[in-house]
């Protein structure tokens, strides 16, 4: 998922896609853990994923703080 199609989500579907992203990392290492994981380059993947979810979350909430109510 590229950062513009990240932008683009509302901050609900950002956080639905952060908690999916989490779930899928701990599935990840589990399979990982029991020598079930076929490909190993889903783990990083996921890892910059929930990186890049939580970058731009954060820039949004900078953004609302610096705003004069």
């Amino acid at each position: 998922m590229k950062a513009n199609e990240i932008r683009a989500m509302s901050t609900e579907e950002m956080n639905k896609q952060l908690q999916a992203a989490y779930q899928q990392l701990w599935d990840l290492r589990l399979k990982a853990n029991t020598r079930q994981l076929v490909n190993h380059r889903e783990i990083p993947r996921v890892k910059k994923q929930i990186a890049a979810l939580k970058t731009i979350l954060r820039e949004r909430a900078l953004e609302s703080q610096e705003r004069p109510a």
